[in-house]
């Protein structure tokens, strides 16, 4: 009960001083990986909201173990609010992360994930992605990977900040990609990359 109304609260908030709210998203049957640049520890929370309640139900954030079981709070809202699935950035067995998620995808949950690793702190628009969205796509070929831009949260709640500041945010959802027969890793991870910066505001112009 607490962890629930936890949850309204934060989206309520996050909602209120972003201007972000749910979207139409069209009905797929197929297990679904939303792919965001990442700049801020709310960004997950961005794509949260911006889901309709029937697929936040069944969506689980990606995020850093390290970063999210420090403290009573973080821990408290990582597992029992926001229902995060926590994965050890740190492990000497990087494929362990990908069995992670790939159990998650078996039992029906979809996921939201951050290609870059880690947040982009610098001036260019996208990081490089690591190589976990190809070995993610090459273990769960029948997935799909819906691109979401991100803008302005970098704004919104900057590195180092308690409080966030109000500024008006988007998630701007692209088309789903798969993995396609035979495509190479390098091939994968630039179209997906490639497919996430289309969404920019900057390609826009």
């Amino acid at each position: 009960m607490l962890a629930k109304f936890i949850d309204h609260i934060i989206c309520f908030f996050t909602a209120f001083i972003t201007g972000v709210r749910p979207q139409r998203l069209p009905e797929n049957p197929m297990p679904t990986v939303y792919y965001a640049n990442h700049h801020s520890h709310g960004d997950f929370i961005l794509v949260w909201i911006s889901l309709p309640q029937n697929l936040r139900l069944c969506t689980r954030p990606v995020a850093g173990a390290d970063y999210w079981q420090q403290g009573r709070i973080r821990h408290f809202i990582a597992n029992a609010v926001f229902n995060v699935l926590l994965v050890d950035r740190n492990s000497e067995n990087p494929q362990q992360a990908i069995e992670t998620m790939s159990n998650a995808i078996r039992k029906g949950e979809n996921l939201i994930i951050f290609p870059e690793g880690t947040r982009n702190l610098g001036e260019e628009p996208l990081q490089p992605f690591k190589s976990g969205i190809y070995h993610l796509a090459k273990q769960q070929p029948n997935i799909q990977f819906v691109p979401v831009w991100i803008d302005n949260m970098k704004q919104v709640l900057p590195k180092g900040a308690i409080l966030p500041i109000p500024l008006m945010c988007q998630a701007r959802f692209g088309d789903p990609i798969s993995l396609q027969d035979g495509e190479e890793k390098a091939d994968f991870i630039e179209r997906s990359r490639q497919a996430l910066l289309a969404l920019s505001p900057l390609n826009k112009e």
